[in-house]
């Protein structure tokens, strides 16, 4: 089976590579010249655990190729996918289509037989169906099926999430629709991951209920967090007692500084929008992101108080930048609301990243990057933890406090152990945990 996948993004780039894996012929498309000459020569754009290796993987054996001629990629493939960005579209909220409703306006003129036409990209309820309605406008003399197949990949373990997924949900109306995604995701059958078929509509939805329920887990625990430090009790144990109720799970239940990332805060406010154009409110969700942005700035005045309750002229060392580890995605990422607020209150912020400097230097140009995390220690009169990088875990404790001016820890993710981080000297601060002095 040959398929084309329009768009080289995170979600494109990693569903065309495993593909590729299950034995599909793959050819992925995308009008940036650079970044097609980049995947050409073998080097991978967006940073992914095993991406590289399995990209080169099938290059090399003739399965995955790349190109910027949409024409030839959609007129030899049986199936093609959609996986160009829906970003949140300036000043209402809504998920901004213009990039899908292009791609599907080129792949019309290109086609030239019955073709499947799949959105893997997130798009609001709905869009299956308008996009029905434009290729009979466009292509009344062919049969185009469109089918709607939402992507659950978590940066970070994205290939997993795709080659062994939890579920695999295909909003299909046509037996070709439905045909062509069993056909790309037959391998799947020998673990038994089951496949949904569903409308359009339901597997639109499926993908932003997810997404926001996960959203309402990580506020909940927040939350919870919060009450934790007032009145003396341990959010980690709340969480640990409420993630071993089978119905609660344990995922999605860790505190730290409010979720970001390329897919909660937009899905949360396209869902909210959607809501709303169809006269049924989501009061939970509404909820959901008013509490989150508020948590980020929650977080500036906890570093604060660390701090004696003012940063200026203050270093303030960081450590982690991005959304989450296992990645270089800087899209809102609390860290761009936290390190501008405390440069704003006068303190000087250096900073490092094991992945995300380089994304980071544009978007956050006043802060100093260091080259390692003992670099972002030196001479600073707090250390704040904002990503959970493993690599910081083992940090020697002991080093920290030789290089620090003050040994002040606002551990934004809760990696330490308070009791072992006091015994080596430091003032800490935690999430949903008692503020501990230093020893």
């Amino acid at each position: 089976m040959r398929i084309a996948m329009i768009g080289t993004g995170y979600v494109g780039l990693v569903s065309g590579a495993c593909f590729a894996e299950f034995g599909l012929d793959v050819v992925c498309v995308d009008k940036d010249e650079r970044k097609i000459a980049m995947l050409e020569e073998g080097r991978i754009p967006i940073f992914e655990p095993g991406l590289d290796t399995l990209v080169a993987r099938h290059k090399e054996a003739g399965r995955l190729s790349f190109t910027t001629d949409l024409k030839a990629a959609v007129r030899q493939s049986e199936a093609v996918f959609i996986a160009v960005g829906t970003p949140t579209r300036r000043g209402d909220g809504h998920a901004d289509l213009t990039y899908v409703f292009a791609a599907a306006e080129e792949i019309a003129e290109a086609l030239e037989g019955p073709t499947v036409v799949v959105t893997k990209s997130t798009v609001p309820v709905g869009t299956g169906r308008r996009l029905q309605r434009l290729f009979r406008a466009k292509r009344p003399d062919l049969a185009i099926d469109v089918a709607s197949n939402p992507e659950f990949l978590r940066e970070g373990s994205a290939i997993e999430d795709f080659l062994r997924p939890d579920r695999v949900v295909c909003g299909v109306e046509s037996e070709r629709a439905h045909d062509a995604l069993a056909n790309a995701y037959r391998p799947l059958n020998l673990i038994e991951t089951p496949i949904m078929f569903t409308t359009l509509e339901t597997a639109e939805l499926v993908k932003y209920a997810t997404n926001s329920f996960l959203a309402t887990k990580i506020t909940f625990i927040n939350e919870m967090a919060d009450l934790c430090e007032k009145v003396g009790a341990d959010v980690q144990q709340v969480a640990k007692g409420m993630g071993l109720d089978g119905r609660i799970g344990r995922k999605f239940l860790h505190s730290g500084p409010g979720y970001g990332g390329s897919c909660f805060p937009k899905d949360t406010l396209a869902l909210l929008r959607s809501g709303e154009q169809y006269d049924s409110p989501l009061r939970i969700v509404e909820t959901v992101v008013s509490v989150n942005e508020g948590r980020k700035r929650r977080m500036v005045r906890k570093i604060v108080d660390a701090c004696g309750g003012s940063v200026a002229g203050k270093t303030i060392g960081v450590l982690g930048v991005t959304f989450k580890p296992n990645t270089d995605d800087m899209r809102d990422s609390p860290s761009l609301v936290i390190l501008p607020a405390l440069r704003a209150e006068g303190a000087k912020v250096q900073a490092f990243d094991p992945e995300g400097m380089r994304e980071a230097e544009a978007l956050l140009p006043e802060v100093e990057w260091c080259a390692g995390p003992y670099d972002a220690a030196r001479q600073a009169d707090a250390l704040v933890i904002l990503t959970e990088w493993n690599v910081f875990r083992g940090l020697d404790l002991g080093r920290l406090h030789d290089e620090m001016r003050r040994p002040v820890l606002v551990d934004l993710r809760n990696i330490f152990d308070p009791l072992q981080v006091t015994q080596a000297g430091f003032a800490y601060t935690g999430i949903g945990r008692a503020t501990t002095p230093a020893a």
